[in-house]
């Protein structure tokens, strides 16, 4: 199904969705489309194809961060504009290495610096994801926080000055996101 055929609509205390303008069969593929934003998770790395997700025994490193690994140059190039500078990030903080969702938020965040577009944000864009900050538990709030202090430490060699990054991207706040469907 196009995502034409698909519409967004509020729906009060619940937040946003997605629905069919026509009928459905059961079964059918509603939608496709690429990540705005993905990371492998720690135990996938070394096992996986960072770029084209295939499991794969005979995966080339990246030669910089030796963290990345991908089944050739093709996919070794693909996955450029979204490894370099994370690249940067994981050789700055050697020997340690961030949690997940901090490696996403910071794909997240040079995505959005880049201004890039992803054909994913047809229907929705980053910035059309709400913020449950007020539903969250005050313990909830200290993590996060936390885990925005470790993003700001990660992304240190390419955003030394967090104040000078655009209103939108707010690395609390991009942790506390969520699309509500």
């Amino acid at each position: 199904m196009e995502a034409a055929a698909l519409e967004r609509f509020h729906s009060p205390g619940k937040g946003s969705g997605l629905r069919s303008r026509r009928s459905v069969r059961p079964g059918e593929l509603l939608y496709r489309d690429v990540p705005f934003a993905y990371v492998l998770s720690k135990q996938q790395l070394g096992s996986v194809c960072e770029r084209c997700l295939r499991r794969n025994e005979n995966l080339h490193r990246c030669s910089q961060c030796k963290v990345a690994k991908y089944c050739g140059r093709s996919c070794q190039k693909e996955a450029w504009l979204d490894h370099k500078q994370e690249c940067k990030c994981l050789k700055s903080i050697e020997p340690n290495f961030p949690p997940d969702s901090v490696r996403l938020a910071g794909r997240i965040v040079f995505k959005l610096l880049r201004q890039s577009v992803c054909p994913s944000e047809r229907l929705y864009s980053f910035s059309d994801l709400q913020s449950n900050t007020e539903r969250l538990s005050e313990e909830m709030k200290d993590g996060l926080r936390h885990l925005a202090q470790t993003l700001q430490l990660y992304l240190k060699t390419e955003i030394q000055d967090e104040s000078q990054l655009p209103p939108a991207i707010d690395f609390f706040q991009i942790f506390t996101k969520e699309g509500n469907f």
